[in-house]
C-alpha cells in the first residue's frame, strides 16, 4: 500500500520529462479516440477491426500503470494542461488586473446533445478554473472545493474557442470565494461561483 504523498494528498506539478518527446502526441492521439468514439458511424467491421487495436494498445501499455505520483499525467509542465487526459482544453494566465483569463475549447468528446456541450463538463471547467484562480491569486495550491454554483445562461457550443475568466470575490481565513463566466464574444453563456477551503498541512 503507497504512503500518503505530503501536502494533503495533492501532487504537486513536480516537472518531470517522462514519456518523452512524443507524450504530448500521445495525449493528442487520446483526445481525437475519444473525439472519434463520439463521433464514428463506421460499419460494424470498421468497429470490430478498431476495438482490436485499441485492446492492443490497452494491453501494450497495462504493464506500465503506476500511482499518480509517479505517472508524467499532471506533471509535464511543457504539455497544455499538464499532459492532463482529463482536464477540459484551456489555456489560462494571470492579468494585471489581478484576475486570470484565457480560452476553453470543448471537443466533441464533450457533446451532451443537439450541440451543447454536457452540463456536467461545464461544470468541470468551472471547477478547474475556479481552483486556478483561487490558488494562482491566493498564492495557495493545497486548496479543495466546498460548494459550486454554475448557472446555465446559454446553450455552450462545442469545438468553439470560448473566452473564459475569474476571480477572487473575497478571502475570509481559509475560505476563499471565487467567481468566473464563460462568454462566446460578449454572450455570457454560463457564469459560476464557488468556496475553495485552503487545506491545513497533512489534510487530505
Amino acid at each position: 500500500m503507497n504512503a500518503k504523498h505530503p501536502g494533503g494528498g495533492f501532487n504537486p506539478p513536480e516537472p518531470t520529462t517522462k514519456g518523452g518527446p512524443d507524450y504530448g502526441r500521445f495525449i493528442d492521439a487520446m483526445r481525437a479516440l475519444q473525439d472519434h468514439a463520439r463521433a464514428v458511424d463506421a460499419p460494424d467491421e470498421v468497429i470490430s477491426e478498431a476495438a482490436n487495436l485499441i485492446e492492443k494498445v490497452s494491453d501494450l501499455l497495462s504493464p506500465f500503470d503506476t500511482d499518480e505520483w509517479r505517472s508524467p499525467s499532471g506533471r509535464r509542465m511543457d504539455l497544455p494542461m499538464r499532459g492532463n487526459l482529463l482536464s477540459v482544453p484551456m489555456k489560462m494566465k494571470k492579468t494585471d488586473d489581478g484576475r486570470i483569463r484565457g480560452w476553453a475549447y470543448f471537443r466533441r468528446f464533450h457533446l451532451g446533445r443537439n450541440g451543447a456541450v454536457h452540463g456536467g463538463e461545464v461544470a468541470h471547467l468551472f471547477d478547474s478554473v475556479l481552483g486556478l484562480a483561487s490558488a494562482v491569486l491566493t498564492g495557495g495550491p493545497y486548496q479543495r472545493t466546498a460548494y459550486l454554483h454554475v448557472n446555465y445562461r446559454q446553450i455552450v457550443p462545442i469545438e468553439k474557442e470560448l473566452h473564459v475568466d475569474a476571480g477572487i470575490s473575497r478571502v475570509d481565513g481559509r475560505k476563499i470565494f471565487v467567481e468566473g463566466r464563460l462568454c462566446d464574444g460578449d454572450t455570457v453563456l454560463t457564469d459560476a461561483e464557488a468556496l475553495f477551503v485552503r487545506l491545513k498541512p497533512g489534510q487530505p
